[in-house]
């Protein structure tokens, strides 16, 4: 499993503070766009703009329900 998804089974799981660990642990594309997501779940806009930003994407305007199932499709193609 990749950080990234990893990342996100944490968050699913009610422990943002892991998933954060995990998004953090690489600085690619995958962990940079979980990291915006988890910075977004948490309130702090600015820093997750921040990383939207270094993924080149605008921060979304849906649910953090659909941007958690955009992100876990994606990865799961990817696997």
């Amino acid at each position: 499993m990749s950080l990234a998804l990893e990342a996100l089974w944490w968050d699913a799981k009610g422990d943002w503070e892991k998933a954060h660990r995990c998004a953090q642990e690489r600085d690619d594309l995958a962990g940079m766009r979980v990291h915006a997501y988890l910075h977004r779940k948490e309130g702090d806009l600015s820093n997750a703009d921040y990383w939207y930003r270094r993924c080149r994407i605008a921060s979304p305007k849906g649910s953090l329900e659909e941007e958690w199932e955009t992100l876990a499709q994606s990865f799961l193609l990817q696997s």
